[in-house]
């Protein structure tokens, strides 16, 4: 197994610029619309923005931290960067809800463009489950199970096409099932919970092929089988544990909903009752 350790992964920072600089305007303009609305008196919670900056330290540590750095001489390596940029990243910017911030802080022309697209058939399209869901998992399947890994390792333009696709594959997964920005046509909660755990056989499956492959998928980046079969392990303890807790979120909001469903509901019957004549005994 190459000899990469975990304080290499600590200490081998290094300058990632195409990276760095989405990390920093994403940083900018989410800012931006917090503070917008504290200068109207509103309060953007807390949690939101921890999800956020969660998202953006997550993402500097997978391009900037000896994880980027040395993503191309050890599998188990890549396999941390892509649980970060794939799953991690994702899960956090979702919960972070930056359409709801921007549509309640950018200019008027602006909400209304997102509006409209948010409505549009391509958003309806883009929106839907199973795009998300076949972008993420046929992803996988082709960086894993193809030439592709071999590709992106030898051309930084094709490298870096691959960064991006696999976190946008976990938005469009993760944006319709668990995010909580206003979405047209939501699944209802049992279907979203179903999206996701269809999701765990595309985790398994590539493991296991990379485990019960007798050689290496990608020789000439990373030669050592066994390298490889602690990336797969990874990579699979790595998407149960995310599946779980994006189940997780998701049975937390159906809860959420349900209980102010019945708050609503009592409420209603309270007032009902209140403005019913009072029966003479």
């Amino acid at each position: 197994m190459p000899d990469v350790t975990v304080a290499d992964l600590v200490t081998g920072w290094g300058l990632d610029a195409a990276a760095l600089a989405t990390v920093m305007i994403v940083a900018w303009a989410y800012g931006r619309g917090v503070r917008r609305l504290a200068l109207r008196g509103r309060r953007w919670p807390v949690g939101r923005s921890a999800a956020m900056a969660g998202a953006l330290v997550a993402a500097v540590l997978a391009t900037q931290s000896g994880v980027g750095r040395y993503e191309g001489e050890a599998f188990w390596v890549h396999m941390v960067q892509h649980v970060l940029l794939g799953m991690v990243v994702p899960l956090l910017v979702v919960l972070a809800a930056p359409l709801t911030l921007a549509l309640q802080t950018a200019r008027p022309a602006t909400r209304r463009g997102l509006r409209r697209a948010l409505h549009s058939r391509a958003g309806h399209v883009v929106g839907h489950p199973l795009v998300g869901w076949t972008l993420f998992g046929g992803g996988l399947v082709v960086l894993y199970l193809t030439p592709l890994l071999d590709v992106a390792a030898r051309h930084p333009l094709v490298h870096l096409a691959v960064h991006a696709h696999v976190v946008t594959a976990g938005l469009l997964l993760l944006v319709p099932l668990v995010g909580i920005d206003p979405l047209p046509g939501r699944l209802p909660f049992a279907a979203r919970l179903g999206a996701l755990l269809a999701a765990i056989p595309f985790h398994a499956v590539v493991a296991l092929a990379m485990t019960a492959s007798a050689s290496p998928i990608d020789p000439r980046t990373y030669p050592s089988i066994d390298d490889q079969r602690v990336a797969a392990g990874l990579f699979w303890g790595a998407g149960e544990i995310f599946t779980v807790i994006a189940a997780a979120i998701v049975m937390r909001q159906w809860w959420v909903t349900e209980q102010r469903a019945m708050a609503r509901d009592d409420r209603r019957a309270d007032a009902a009752a209140a403005a019913a004549p009072e029966v003479a005994v």
